[in-house]
Parts: structure tokens; sequence; C-alpha cells
């Protein structure tokens, strides 16, 4: 890898080779990590686990292996053995140095890059990248290759060979074991969450029916094993998303088909819930797709077309019906789509996106002919399915009229922003804030304590709408809700526009209590299923109010938790402490000081980077199932700071 380096001090300075910089074998992943890997938080640490399973998956893909076994070992050291082929060991002949060695020091080296000579037809990780940026992120990192009755050995230094690949005795199995440690100079931290680990694994086992994956946890005081096998596949992966978000399937069985032409295939599940939400993940030889992608965009399409065609054939559509749009008839679905193809075109080395335009045709005709088929076959499961869409176009005709009802309101008010909003002075979007506060008291404190420079406050009252049970036809007119959209200024669900943004940072702040905290779920969830693409931008942020005042004399001291007012307690010595129940409880100065003032506030900026894991948590949270709510607090309570019960 080269890249100009120019001296931006000396502008007439002659711009000439000597001023191309050039990064020699891994050093490039370490000047760049995120590049490779995403980012050098907790999402790209992880990451390098994925890495390495990946190459363990495409051993089980290609039918050498059935057992992977991931450890997080004391000290955040990590471990993946598979029982695979094993990496070859043997001498490569164009480097002159073993095969193994290539493949954890040379970028774009491995068995995945297609041809007649590859050792994979189907492959995820591409092996010779995903080892070696690894190999380059990590402090050290050890390799052993078990093969024909011998262990071979290596060791490698923030991606340089310690030693020459080496015999290390007798081994009466086969496979690979691969162990590092993230480098610290890297990451910004490097302790692995286990849960995280494990939704990835997870999904793993689900997309290689078979396949036995087990993750545990050697650290102290953490241990755990979890061993995954999955007989049915992605049909068992749909079964579990609705057993683990509690809700009511309205059909059975669950859809499922399969096709191949050559050496593609493609597999579908999907079924039916009571909630308006849609779920559509998918996979392209085992990697999430979160972007989507060519095989995405051939099931929507296939889905729209086959309900259409089959509904107006059975008259469950009638001739002066309009056609179902794709958003109705996925209303309520979960599926799961995984296409195995060669030469998979990934945008970007984290494969966000499949570009392979051939599995769009494959997915398509798929969907289309095999869900035909199946309303054929289940004429009570297609029955309650497409009174399930039909319902969801009625809704959307019903908030097409609501939206121009909003609209002509709107246009001939004088004043489009809701009365109860105070704004700024600042025109510049990314200058300014708004604060979306609980109760006209607070909001009154709120307003006297802000830069009205830069700050407005939109203060809301009474009890708001759940939109978790509640479809967007219900959004428009909501006297809650509705001044939130009005005031933002950039729209809600498919009309939304980011770029009329109309302040960049958009806080909650509500009480430090379980009212406060329920308000904000609320308008989390609203913000999640109906303007997403707020968080997705990281536009959406949580005020933290402190819990306590502490005053020995003039000396003021505010803490934001339990620990902290302790803690400052013993520093102060008998001092004055005053439990705050509410925003309002505060003046105008002291709202500044601890909650608005940029220099000093506490806030929790929120980001939707698992946006699977987001959805679950805010279906289990605000759904009807009183005792799915009730565990999940149990099993996260402990997790959560200042909450107040």
């Amino acid at each position: 890898m080269a890249e100009p380096v120019q001296n931006l001090n000396q502008s007439n300075q002659e711009y000439d080779g000597s001023q191309i910089q050039v990064l020699e074998g891994l050093e490039a992943v370490r000047k760049r990590p995120g590049m490779y890997i995403g980012s050098t938080g907790p999402r790209g640490l992880h990451h390098l686990v994925y890495e390495i399973v990946d190459n363990a998956i495409d051993e089980a893909l290609a039918g050498y292996c059935d057992h992977i076994e991931v450890t997080i070992k004391p000290d955040n050291i990590m471990e993946v053995v598979d029982n695979g082929r094993g990496i070859p060991v043997g001498i490569q002949p164009k480097l002159g140095i073993p095969a193994v060695t290539v493949v954890f020091t040379v970028l774009h080296a491995g068995g995945k890059f297609g041809g007649d000579n590859s050792g994979y037809k189907v492959a995820g990780g591409l092996h010779g990248v995903g080892a070696s940026v690894v190999n380059a992120l990590s402090e050290w990192l050890t390799v052993e290759v078990h093969t024909e009755g011998k262990v071979h050995a290596q060791r490698f230094q923030r991606g340089t060979e310690d030693a020459p690949l080496a015999p290390a005795g007798d081994s009466a199995r086969r496979g690979t074991v691969v162990r590092w440690k993230a480098d610290a100079e890297i990451f910004e931290e490097t302790d692995y969450d286990y849960e995280t680990l494990l939704t990835r694994l997870r999904e793993q086992a689900f997309l290689n029916a078979g396949v036995r994956i087990t993750l545990t946890d050697e650290r102290p005081g953490r241990e755990q094993t979890i061993s995954m096998m999955y007989e049915g596949g992605i049909k068992s992966f749909v079964e579990h998303i609705h057993k683990r978000r509690s809700l009511t399937v309205l059909h059975e069985p669950i859809v499922y088909f399969m096709a191949q032409s050559g050496d593609s295939c493609a597999e579908v599940a999907l079924q039916y819930n009571d909630s308006y939400n849609e779920l559509l993940l998918s996979f392209a030889n085992n990697i999430h797709t979160p972007d989507g992608g060519t095989h995405e965009q051939g099931f929507k399409t296939a889905m729209t077309r086959a309900f259409n065609d089959f509904g107006r054939a059975k008259g469950y559509i009638k001739d002066k019906d309009e056609n179902l749009q794709g958003n109705d008839v996925r209303e309520g679905m979960t599926a799961i789509i995984s296409v195995k193809l060669t030469d998979a075109q990934f945008e970007g080395q984290t494969k966000a996106k499949l570009g392979n335009t051939e599995m769009r045709g494959l997915v398509e005709s798929l969907v289309y002919e095999k869900l035909k088929e199946y309303f054929e076959e289940n004429p009570a499961a297609a029955k309650a399915i497409y009174d399930k869409a039909l319902s969801a176009a009625r809704a959307r005709e019903a908030a097409k009229k609501a939206r121009e009802l909003v609209r002509r309101k709107t246009v001939m008010e004088s004043n489009r922003m809701p009365g109860k909003l105070t704004d700024c002075r600042e025109r510049d979007p990314a200058l300014t804030e708004i604060y979306i506060v609980e109760g006209d008291s607070a909001g009154g404190t709120a307003k006297q304590g802000r830069d009205s420079n830069i700050q407005a406050i939109l203060p809301l009252w009474g009890k708001m709408l759940n939109v978790e049970k509640a479809r967007l036809d219900k959004v428009y007119g909501n006297e809650k809700l509705m001044p939130v959209v009005t005031a933002l200024g950039c729209g809600i669900g498919d009309e939304m526009d980011l770029s009329k943004l109309r302040y960049h940072k958009v806080f909650i702040m509500s009480d430090a209590d379980v009212d406060g905290s329920h308000i904000c779920t609320l308008l989390l969830t609203f913000f999640f299923r109906f303007m997403r693409p707020l968080l997705e931008a990281g536009h959406v942020y949580v005020a933290q109010p402190p819990l306590y005042k502490l005053q020995k004399g003039k000396d003021v001291r505010y803490a934001f938790s339990d620990e902290e007012m302790a803690r400052l307690s013993q520093e102060m010595g008998e001092p004055r402490i005053s439990r705050y129940k509410g925003l309002g409880e505060m003046n105008a100065e002291q709202l500044w000081e601890t909650t608005m003032d940029p220099a000093n506030r506490v806030i929790v900026q929120i980001s939707v980077d698992d946006a699977e894991l987001a959805d679950e948590t805010f279906t289990i949270l605000m759904g009807d199932k009183v005792e799915p709510r009730r565990e999940f607090i149990e099993t996260n309570a402990k997790y959560v700071k200042n909450l107040d019960i």
C-alpha cells in the first residue's frame, strides 16, 4: 500500500517520488486498521474473532469440519479451535515459505480466490486477508496445525514472525488452533463481550445445520459454556427469534425453500407474527449482510409480485383494489435469506453488502415460484398472511390521508412550529441542539437555563403513545408525537429526509426515575421504529441529570450514581446531601451546570450498531407480553446505572 504525503507547510515544494510513503507488509493494516475491521472500538475487536471463525466455517462448508470451539481465556486471550484439515504446512512455491506462514503474514493470500486449484468453492472469509489482519492487530499470535499425525507451530508478534514454522510433536487429531491477544496499542479496549460473540456464533450454528459451535468463557468470575447445533438450520433460526421475542405466529408451517444453480445455492425461511415490524436478516457465505444487496433485492421483488399475482387469482385482492406494496406484504414477517456462491463480491472488507448480480435472479425466481406453491398447498396459512397484508395496506392508506391532513393544517397555520417549542437563534443545523424535556415544569426551567443561541426546548406532557403496538397511521395527529416530528422537520417513515433535520443533536431529557426511564424508552422506540436514520447517523442523545447534590459550605458537587455519591461524601466529609427526585427540583443555573452545559454535561449517544439486537430489545420491552419483559429487566438490571426502583 502506498499513499502520498504532502508537506502542507511548504505549498511551493515540488511533489516527487521522495514524498511517496510505502507501507511494507502488514504495516498498512496497523497504520489504517479501520479499513480492514471497521473500527478500533468494540466492534472491530470482536471482528477479529469473526475473521478467524469464518475460516473455520469455510472448512465446514467444504465438508471437512463439524466442531468449532471458541474460548475467551483469562487476560482476554482468544482461542479458536476447529477439526478441519488444518492450514497447509507445505512450502508455497512462489514465496518459498510454508503456506501457513503466508496465510498469517501476507495480505490477499489464501485458498479462497477461485480458479480450478482453489481450496474452496464457497467461502465467507478470505483466509489470507482475515488471518493476516488478525495477526497484524495482535500483540502476539500463535498458530498450531494438527495434520497427518504431527503438529506444527509458529508464533508472531504484531504481525512479524518470532521464529519459522517448526514441528512441535505428535498429534492424534487434525485441525487448526489459533490463539491471540489483541494489541492494546491499536484497540480502545480489549475486553470481549460474551453476549456479542454468542449472538454471532449462534447465527453461524443456524446457518450451518449440523455444525457444533461451542463458546466458553474462562475468565475468573465469568465462567460459562454454551454449545450450539441446529439440525433445522435457518428454520430453527426463525423459531428461535419468535421464541426469544415471545411473538405469536400467525401460521404453521414455516415457509422454507431452497434452490441451486451450478455452484450457487439459496435458501429462505420465513414466518409471520402478530407484530407490525419486519425483521429480514440476509447472509452470503455465512456472512451477515446488514446493508442487504442483490439477494435481498431479489427476495423483496419476488415477495411483492407473488402476493399480488396469487392474491388477484384467488380473489383476496379485488380488481378495484390497488396492488399491495412491499411494506404491506412484509409487515410482521421474520425472514432469513442465506446464499452461498463462488467469488462472492462484497462492498468493503467488512462485507456489509452483496454485489453479485446473478444472486438477484436466483433468489427472485426461487421465492416467486415456491411462495405461490406454498400458498396453494397451505390455504389456511395463505389466508392468515393475506389478512395481515391487507390490514397493513388499509393502515398505509389511513396514514396517507392523515399525513395529507396534517400537511394541509400546517400550510393553513401561520406558525408551523409546535406552540410549546422554544426555538434557538442559530439557523445552522450542525450547530444546534433540541432538548425534548419531560413535563412543562422542567421545560420552563430548561428554557431559563439554556444557551438560547444554540439550544431549543420542546416540553412533552402526559402519556405517550407506545408505537411498538401501533402502526404509522396512529402517529399522525398524535398530540404527543407530532410536535416532535414537526420540530425536527425531517419527516417520518419512508418520507424521512435527514437533510432537512433542523437540529443535529436531539437530546431526550427526563427525570432520573422509573417514569423518566419509561418516557425515554417510549421516545427511543418511536425513533427506532419510524425515524431510524436519526439513530443510525448518531443524532440522538440521552441527557444524564445528576441524582445527588452534595454541599459543604461553598463547596457544591453533583453525583450521577450512588457509588459516586458515596465517594464524594467520603472525600468531602459530612456534607449535606440532597436527592433530586426530578428535573423540576433544580433551578435554571443548576440544570445548566449539570445537564445542559456542553463543557460539563454527561450524555449518552444512542447508536444502532446491532440493529437485530436493538429490534429484539424494543420488542421485549415495549410489547404486549409481561413475562418476557420481567425476565429481561431482571437479567439486565445489574448492568443499568442510576436505576431507581
